[in-house]
C-alpha cells in the first residue's frame, strides 16, 4: 500500500481495497521500521492518525466524502497543530505545543486527511540541506551519505522513501521546489497569498508561502485545492474563490509557449543536470510546445537581494523568541539581559544565529538606505524581469537546482556556497510568483529536477503542463527504495 499515489488511494479507498485505517497502520509501521534511517519526522502522532482514521472511515462508508477523506499525509514542523509539538526544528520551541490549528492544518484536517506527523527540517526554514536541525541531519533517500535539501528536506524526503504519500511544506526562497528536486518528488509554491500563512511560524513574512509535495502533479493538485483558500486572519491572503486544480490536468498544452531564461543555463550549472532538463524540454515540443528564449538579467542580483530582505525579515520576527513568554528559557538567569542573551544564544543554532546578526545589521541605523531599501529596489526590478517575459511568453522553465545533491557536510564550512544552491529558485519568491519543481531524469543515480515558474495565480495551468509531461515520462515513477 505505500507504494501507491494519493490518486489511487482516493480510488482504493472508495472501491473498499482497504480502509484508512489499514492503511494508517501500515504506514505508521513503515515510519517506525525506516525512519531511523532517513530521520525525515520529528514526532509520529500514531493516537491523532488513527483517531483520524476511523473518522474517516466512517465517512467513506456514507458515500459522500471529500476526495481526500482518509488519506495520510504529514505536515512539516513549522505549521501549528493543536496539540502537537510544533518545534521548527530548534531547541527554542523543543516545548512548544500550540493551542491551535495553521489555518492550512484546518483545511486540510476539514477534508478528511490523516495526520501522520510532524517532518524534520531546517531549524525556522533556514537552510538548503536540512542540516541545521537540533533534531540532526535529515538524510537523502536516495543515498543517505547525501543531503535530501531544505529547508523542507523532511517532507520531501518522506514521500521519496514512501513512508507517506504527501506532505505540506514551505518555500521562502526554494524551500519546497529545491528539495523536491533533489529527491525526485513534485512540489508547488503557490503565488504568494494564495495559502494562508496563519499558524505557520514566520521566518520572512514577504516571502514564506506553504504548497505541497507529494509523488506527482495530480497528487499535488489534489492537496493544493484543499490547502488554498481565502483566510480573513491572514492580512496578505488572496480573496479568491476555492479551485479545484485537478479539473484541467487532461487538457491539451499544443501552442503552449515556454520561455527559456538564458541566465539559467551559464556558468555554474552541472553538465549532467543542464542536459536532463534540456531532453524534458525537448518532450514539451512533441507535445506541441514551442521553445522561446527570454532573459531575466538580474537573476544575478536574487541571492544578494535575498540574503539581505529574509534576514531583515527573520530578525524582527525572532525577536518574540526572548524566554519570557514560551520556548526555551536559560536556566537562573542572573538579570533580564542575562535572560534574553542566554536563552537566544542558547535556544538558536548557527545559522539562525548568523542570520539574525545579518539582518539585524542592514536594518540599523546608518545600513538601512545603504542595503535593506537598496535590496527591496533590486526586487522590484527582479519582478519586472518576469513581466516582461511573460508579455512574450505562458510559463518559464530551468533547472531547479545548479546539480545534483551533494554530501552530508560538504558545504558546511562554506555559507555562500550554500546559499548558492538557491539562484534558480530565489528570484519566483522575490517576485511573489508561483513555481514548481518535477522529475526529469538522473545523473549518477541521484535525481534531477525541471523547475516551471508561471505567471501569477496560474497554478492550474502549471498543473496541467506537469501533469502532461508525466503522461509521457517515468521519471516520477523511479523510486528510492
Amino acid at each position: 500500500m505505500h507504494q501507491l499515489t494519493i490518486a489511487e488511494i482516493i480510488r482504493g479507498l472508495r472501491s473498499k481495497e482497504f480502509s484508512s485505517t489499514e492503511l494508517t497502520h501500515h504506514l505508521l509501521s513503515r515510519i517506525q521500521q525506516l525512519d531511523s534511517s532517513y530521520n525525515s519526522f520529528i514526532s509520529v502522532t500514531e493516537e491523532l492518525a488513527l483517531n483520524q482514521a476511523k473518522a474517516a472511515d466512517k465517512c467513506l462508508a456514507t458515500g459522500e466524502a471529500p476526495a481526500l477523506c482518509g488519506v495520510p499525509i504529514a505536515h512539516k514542523d513549522i505549521i501549528c497543530t493543536n496539540g502537537v509539538r510544533t518545534s521548527c526544528a530548534s531547541k527554542m520551541l523543543d516545548n512548544f505545543i500550540p493551542p491551535y490549528d495553521a489555518t492550512v492544518v484546518e483545511n486540510l484536517n476539514s477534508v478528511g486527511t490523516v495526520t501522520l506527523g510532524k517532518t524534520n527540517m531546517d531549524e525556522f526554514a533556514m537552510g538548503s540541506s536540512n542540516e541545521s536541525s537540533y533534531y540532526g541531519p535529515v538524510k537523502n533517500p536516495w543515498n543517505t551519505g547525501y543531503v535530501p535539501g531544505g529547508s523542507s528536506g523532511g517532507s520531501a524526503a518522506a514521500v521519496a522513501a514512501l513512508l507517506v504519500p504527501g506532505a505540506t511544506a514551505t518555500d521562502t526562497g526554494g524551500s519546497i521546489r529545491q528539495p523536491a528536486a533533489l529527491t525526485n518528488t513534485t512540489g508547488l509554491k503557490p503565488t504568494y497569498g494564495r495559502v494562508s500563512r496563519w499558524g505557520i511560524v514566520a521566518y520572512a513574512s514577504s516571502l514564506d508561502q506553504a504548497g505541497p509535495i507529494a509523488r506527482n502533479a495530480e497528487d499535488v493538485a489534489y492537496l493544493l485545492s484543499a490547502m488554498a483558500s481565502h483566510d480573513p486572519k491572514d492580512s496578505t491572503s488572496l480573496d479568491r474563490p476555492q479551485t479545484d486544480y485537478t479539473a484541467k490536468l487532461n487538457d491539451s498544452i499544443t501552442d503552449l509557449k515556454i520561455g527559456v531564461p538564458r541566465e539559467y543555463f551559464g556558468e555554474g550549472l552541472n553538465a549532467g543536470t543542464a542536459a536532463r532538463v534540456q531532453d524534458a524540454l525537448k518532450e514539451f515540443e512533441k507535445l506541441g510546445a514551442e521553445l522561446v528564449d527570454v532573459s531575466l538579467p538580474h537573476t544575478e542580483l536574487a541571492i544578494p537581494a535575498y540574503y539581505v530582505i529574509a534576514p531583515a525579515e527573520a530578525s524582527a520576527n525572532l525577536s518574540r523568541f526572548d524566554g519570557v513568554r514560551y520556548g526555551y528559557r536559560c536556566e537562573e538567569p542572573s538579570d533580564l539581559r542575562d535572560l534574553y542573551m542566554r536563552s537566544r544564544g542558547e535556544g538558536f543554532g548557527e545559522e539562525v544565529q548568523r542570520r539574525i546578526l545579518v539582518g539585524t545589521y542592514a536594518l540599523s541605523a546608518g545600513y538601512y538606505d545603504a542595503y535593506y531599501n537598496k535590496a527591496q529596489q533590486v526586487r522590484r526590478l527582479i519582478k519586472q524581469d518576469f513581466v516582461q517575459a511573460f508579455e512574450k511568453v505562458d510559463v518559464i522553465m530551468g533547472p531547479t537546482t545548479p546539480s545534483p545533491a551533494f554530501k552530508l557536510g560538504a558545504k558546511n564550512s562554506d555559507p555562500v556556497a550554500m546559499y548558492l544552491e538557491d539562484i534558480y529558485t530565489i528570484a519566483t519568491n522575490l517576485a511573489g510568483l508561483p513555481g514548481m519543481s518535477l522529475p526529469c531524469g538522473l545523473v549518477d543515480n541521484m535525481p534531477v529536477g525541471l523547475q516551471i515558474t508561471g505567471n501569477y495565480l496560474d497554478e492550474a495551468r502549471m498543473l496541467n503542463i506537469a501533469h502532461q509531461y508525466q503522461q509521457v515520462t517515468d521519471w516520477h515513477k523511479a523510486s528510492a527504495v
